[in-house]
């Protein structure tokens, strides 16, 4: 989606994700959260083992709470779930959203796409959550041939500009991983989305507008920041139960999603600008639970400072030299060699749509 046709709404401070969708399909678009059976390189040794210290797959997707179903399956609750909760929902998006969507073979990974495509004419596009370490040209390529049927993002999981963050975070992977994939996905015709966290230990108010700066610089054509938070058995929740770790405050919170989204580009289209979990999952912090109060505030405080997205963004900001770093060669090995993901029973799925 070339974001920049779609001009903000009157009284708007930023580009809202739900406004932008609806200019574009003519109605309101809902996300149906897919999960596919996909681990991530972090967790199963291709990179590292443990995962994010910050994860855990049970607290952020309804679907790894339950037992694993096929796609078709998956995407028929969630349509029914969110019928019963908005009565104008005029199309959805199938999006893939735990672990690493693309870490799989390029044809599996078509496969299981196209799966959700075919589900029903209301689902009008895709969106992919991944990692910047995770997308070599074969699967750009798929992505973009899609992209050339219907509406898809991709989703990177960039969280930080900084390394030492990321090191942090057990993500292992590194900025120039970021740099690489965007240099690699420019000018292609599907979307790209970076996921950033804020409040993260280590990292200052200038840390994370730095982060904000580098936005414009990769290109990316959305956004989704995401305040950390901590859940149940994990490493990052029981360092914060310790004591070890302090979440940021929600005061903090608002001041550094207000300065970021006045330094990104005002044609990026902001798709989130807080996350949550499950109360039962959840730890810290709880404000985190309050979305729509905390997306209000937020708002208030743009106008009160009568700021806008991308009033103080400068097109002319270079980053540090930063050198792309490609693919890992274990992470391609793996995705040429991994076997079909036997938690889909996509063939079972498949033959249930065309019966």
């Amino acid at each position: 989606m070339n974001s920049q046709q779609y001009a903000l709404t009157p009284n708007a401070r930023f580009r809202a994700f739900g406004t932008t969708l609806k200019l574009r399909f003519g109605g309101r678009v809902q996300r149906i959260s897919i999960d596919a059976g996909f681990t991530c390189p972090n967790v199963d040794g291709a990179v590292a083992k443990g995962g994010c210290n910050f994860c855990d797959n049970r607290s952020f997707s309804p679907s790894r709470r339950v037992r694993l179903a096929a796609v078709h399956d998956q995407l028929v609750r969630g349509i029914s779930s969110v019928r019963k909760r908005y009565k104008t929902v005029g199309a959805f998006i199938a999006y893939f959203q735990p672990a690493t969507n693309t870490y799989a073979p390029v044809d599996q990974l078509e496969e299981v796409y196209r799966l959700a495509l075919a589900h029903s004419p209301e689902i009008v596009g895709l969106a992919i959550g991944t990692r910047p370490d995770c997308v070599p040209d074969p699967v750009l390529e798929l992505v973009d041939q899609l992209a050339g049927e219907t509406y898809v993002s991709l989703e990177l999981g960039m969280q930080s500009r900084h390394d030492r963050t990321l090191q942090w975070m057990n993500r292992a992977h590194r900025h120039g991983h970021m740099v690489d994939a965007m240099n690699r996905a420019r000018n292609r015709r599907f979307e790209t989305c970076a996921h950033v966290i804020l409040g993260v230990p280590g990292e200052n108010y200038d840390n994370m507008m730095h982060t904000a700066r580098s936005i414009g610089v990769l290109g990316v054509g959305a956004v989704k920041l995401h305040n950390l938070y901590a859940v149940r058995d994990t490493p990052l929740g029981d360092s914060v139960l310790a004591g070890e770790v302090k979440m940021m405050s929600r005061e903090e919170y608002i001041h550094a999603v207000v300065d970021f989204l006045r330094l990104i580009p005002e044609h990026v289209v902001v798709e989130r600008v807080s996350g949550d979990a499950p109360p039962d999952y959840l730890i810290e912090p709880k404000w985190c639970l309050e979305k729509a109060s905390l997306r209000s505030d937020i708002e208030s405080e743009m106008q009160r400072l009568d700021a806008y997205q991308g009033d103080r963004y400068d097109p002319d900001w270079q980053d540090e030299p930063i050198d792309p770093l490609s693919t890992p060669q274990s992470i391609s090995d793996r995705i040429g060699t991994r076997g079909r993901l036997p938690v889909l029973r996509m063939q079972d799925a498949a033959s249930r749509i065309t019966r």
